[in-house]
């Protein structure tokens, strides 16, 4: 039996669950290392993803609570895809990564796991970094930890916005 390590969820496991949505309260509580909130502007927030698919994983989500595009003012929805160019080419630079995949899932059924509060993934992809663990034992490495991350973004996130 193979066994994989991964002590930093035992937290999350016996942790007591905020009420609400997390994402409200990271931009609510602004910029920091704690929350891990990379960017914030009127109507958008760049933060990681905490439950990485791959090192470099970060959200862009539109600081308003809804579930669905169409409830977004036409300056909101500006803003976000603004924020959401500005954060892919924030992962190319600090990652320099082959590809990037975008991605939002609308509703449970399309993988949501945060169903009423809409949310770009923006996931940074390397040549071979699909490799055995994945397919096979049905693990993910990740080679960075958060904060390591979060730290190699952020002076790239602290400069004008577009």
């Amino acid at each position: 039996m193979d066994i994989v390590w991964a002590p930093w969820r035992m937290a999350f496991i016996l942790g007591e669950k905020p009420m609400g949505c997390f994402l409200c309260d990271a931009a609510a509580n602004g910029v920091g290392e704690e929350r891990l909130v990379l960017s914030l502007t009127k109507h958008s927030m760049v933060m990681l993803n905490r439950y990485p698919y791959i090192s470099g994983h970060i959200m862009v989500t539109p600081i308003a609570h809804v579930a669905d595009m169409g409830a977004l003012s036409e300056e909101a929805m500006l803003d976000v895809h603004k924020t959401l160019h500005r954060a892919v080419d924030v992962v190319r630079a600090a990652f320099k990564p082959h590809g990037i995949n975008i991605g939002m899932n609308l509703g449970r059924a399309a993988g949501a796991g945060v169903e009423d509060h809409l949310h770009y993934h923006v996931v940074p992809r390397f040549y071979g970094d699909s490799n055995a663990m994945n397919i096979f034992g049905e693990v993910r490495v990740i080679p960075e930890d958060l904060i390591s991350t979060y730290r190699r973004y952020l002076p790239h996130f602290s400069g004008p916005q577009a």
